[in-house]
């Protein structure tokens, strides 16, 4: 089931039913030529060129990833384990916090509960520092339409959410669909761009015969975005309704999010594989990573510990099926046999933390790979950089705010489920999230947009520390959306034209819609950008901010800031750092510290003197350690 889109052109977080996105300005797709040349983009053009191993021979710092530290920890047999927030190099109290939003949203979110439970799971490295069950697997009965309300089972029929529980994890199944066609890639049986003709004859007519590979991974097919499988009563149906289908736009040209582009990819590997897409996950995945409660179809003996999903019969169902329980949600889905390359798998909050870590690493868990670490760079890889806003890798959605919160990095990795589930990785800090929730239970209006995803995300993404060399606290912006802050320092006079401000700063902003600014004033009133540069503290050349402002992604290391004050020499001049978040969605934040202004012959003002400290005037900006 695909997912809503809301008016941002982002998904819900439920499903999304999409508008296309052109390619940016008119560009005739992903991969076409540009100024620049980005690994991201490198990467894609590596592979139009060879594949997986000439990607892995060329892309800096692949040489050596098979004897990374974390792949070597794998290799070894190391696996995920229980330990406290700072065995996980992780802050308790955000960690806590994090759990407690999801709690929120037992709640009225505004009106309805946003789900009946959910479980929560979060760690970073091989530490599982979060896992906790809230709320009901199974609480409704019943519900009726005409007056939006539900019925719920005795309090003594109601089975509660367990750490265990397993769910339908919807769209979360286009993942291991990824990872398979992958899988084949490395293997020589398929060619990310090949036309899907070449394995599928009859996927052809009306223009899919130019639909690449890539194109179904990517989400610029052109297809629409979904057809009604389930009207049909046959196999033999359901095949025609899928190669009758004609793409909407000329494949490469926009983005739009399909149901279908993954259909098609479950019958290309079935058809070069020989064997069924239950199958292929089983013996390519599950079984070799010990994923043990992850599968197609579960058996009627896993109904008691499995979460009830939704109450199905028209007009709000394509379907009248009444409660669904231990059988797959999606329609169509359940159409094909349950077992379908968009929707079916069914799975818990632990076996997917495996699946995180595998990636993490590069591939392989506890000495059993199922990927080569240049296979992973591909799902990690940008192929839609002519789509701004919708990154993706092959299968995995890339740097999404609308869901990942401020986990949301240009290195991040995911994706949603229309039942309520979402999975986040980010190999910047190591870190993986994942939230499990019954949100369709007992019905898919009763809920809109991923609020919850993006609330846990953002206390999660705090609970990740940003440390200053000297181990103590820095200025910190917070994470208030719609919020801006002012740190004004005293006035200052400069004897000359060599004064300068200089700070380190650490940014993390969402593009376009917040940033850091510097400003300077004669008389406090009025504000003027300030100009500056940045230097990494890991080195290379300073970048140059002419419009006294910077924001999106910094690396998620510190910069040194330098400001000359060369306009203001032998006059006085009032200096500030100022902070803005206008958007629905943050980033972690801006940190500034050890702020100093000076020239060759004094030191005019530095916050290491608790005298200028104590005349610094902060507003929106507290004294952080984490």
């Amino acid at each position: 089931m695909v997912e809503e889109h809301t008016g941002d052109g982002k998904a819900s977080g439920g499903s999304r039913a999409g508008a296309a996105k052109p390619a940016a300005g008119g560009a005739p797709g992903p991969g076409a030529p540009g100024p620049g040349l980005s690994r991201r983009r490198l990467g894609g053009r590596l592979l139009t060129l060879g594949g997986v191993l000439l990607l892995h021979a060329a892309l800096p710092g692949a040489a050596g990833a098979a004897g990374s530290p974390a792949e070597r920890r794998a290799l070894q047999g190391l696996r995920l384990r229980y330990g406290s927030a700072r065995q996980a190099g992780l802050v308790d109290r955000h960690l806590e916090a994090a759990a407690d939003e999801a709690r929120r949203f037992l709640g009225p979110s505004p009106e309805h509960p946003y789900y009946a439970g959910a479980v929560v799971l979060a760690g970073r490295g091989r530490t599982i520092a979060l896992h906790r069950a809230m709320g009901e697997a199974v609480r409704y009965a019943d519900y009726d339409g005409r007056t939006d309300r539900a019925r719920e089972f005795p309090a003594a029929q109601r089975i509660p959410m367990a750490e265990d529980t397993v769910f339908d994890l919807a769209s979360l199944t286009k993942l291991f669909t990824s990872l398979l066609a992958v899988q084949q890639m490395e293997r020589g049986r398929l060619e990310l761009e090949a036309p899907v003709d070449r394995y599928l004859p009859e996927f052809t007519g009306g223009g899919k015969e130019l639909i690449t590979v890539r194109q179904l991974l990517t989400h610029t097919s052109g297809l629409r975005s979904w057809a009604p499988f389930y009207q049909q009563p046959t196999r033999a149906g359901q095949l025609r309704l899928l190669c009758g289908v004609r793409p909407q736009d000329t494949p490469g040209t926009v983005y739009r999010y399909s149901d279908l582009n993954l259909i098609a990819l479950q019958l290309l590997l079935e058809r070069i594989t020989g064997h069924t897409l239950d199958l292929l996950l089983h013996d390519e995945i599950t079984a070799p990573l010990g994923m043990h409660r992850t599968r197609y179809n579960p058996p009627r003996s896993w109904r008691r510990v499995t979460a009830a999903t939704e109450i199905q019969r028209p007009p709000w169902s394509g379907l009248d099926r009444g409660l669904v329980w231990g059988e797959v949600h999606d329609e169509n889905a359940y159409a094909l046999g349950g077992v379908a390359g968009h929707a079916g798998i069914f799975g818990t909050a632990f076996d997917l933390a495996v699946l995180a870590r595998t990636l993490l690493d590069g591939g392989v868990y506890v000495g059993r790979r199922i990927l080569r670490p240049a296979s992973v760079e591909l799902l990690f890889t940008d192929f839609n950089t002519a789509f701004p806003g919708d990154d993706h890798g092959l299968g995995f959605e890339l740097y999404q705010h609308w869901y990942m919160g401020a986990m949301a990095t240009p290195h991040s990795a995911g994706h949603t489920g229309f039942t309520g589930t979402s999975l986040v990785l980010d190999p910047s800090t190591d870190s993986f999230l994942i939230l499990l929730g019954n949100s369709v239970h007992p019905v898919r209006t009763w809920r809109a947009g991923s609020a919850p995803r993006v609330a846990v995300g953002n206390r999660f993404a705090r609970a990740v520390p940003v440390r200053t060399k000297h181990g103590g606290p820095a200025w910190y912006s917070g994470m208030e959306t719609a919020g801006s802050g002012t740190l004004t320092l005293p006035p200052l006079t400069p004897a000359t034209a060599s004064a300068r401000l200089r700070c380190a700063l650490w940014w993390d902003t969402v593009p376009g819609e917040g940033a850091f600014h510097l400003e300077a004033s004669a008389d406090g009133q009025t504000w003027e950008p300030l100009p500056f540069s940045t230097l990494r503290s890991t080195g290379g050349t300073p970048e140059q901010w002419p419009r006294g402002s910077v924001g999106g992604w910094s690396g998620r290391i510190w910069h040194h800031l330098e400001a000359p004050l060369t306009p203001w020499a032998g006059r006085p001049v009032h200096l500030r750092l100022r902070h803005t978040a206008t958007g629905r969605y943050v980033g972690r934040g801006v940190y500034a510290d050890l702020i100093r202004v000076s020239e060759p012959a004094r030191l005019l003002f530095t916050e290491d003197r608790p005298a200028d400290a104590s005349r610094i005037q902060a507003t929106g900006w507290t004294r952080s350690a984490d």
